[in-house]
């Protein structure tokens, strides 16, 4: 995960979180982190590329809106970042 940007590892771990969410879904959950608004010339370019890295999967829920989901690569890419952090951040300690 070290070549993405913290915008894409936070979009893979809403997606994770939920069961083939849609953008406007993903979308209004990071507006709630961040506390401001996101655009969708920021949102769907960074699930594109996400989709081209083979770590999510879009679907089609009609024929205006998408769903993405976590390909078994995306799952790994983030076991491996969480294994990483516990190195220096142990919360329960």
């Amino acid at each position: 995960m070290h070549d993405f940007t913290g915008f894409q590892r936070d979009l893979l771990y809403v997606i994770a979180d939920f069961e083939e969410p849609h953008g406007l879904a993903i979308k209004d959950e990071l507006e709630d982190y961040y506390g401001n608004e996101i655009n969708h010339g920021r949102l769907y370019p960074n699930l594109d590329e996400l989709v081209d890295k083979a770590l999510v999967e879009k679907g089609e829920l009609d024929r205006r809106t998408n769903s993405y989901t976590l390909t078994e690569r995306g799952r790994r890419e983030l076991a491996a970042r969480r294994e990483w952090e516990k190195q220096y951040v142990d919360v329960g300690e």
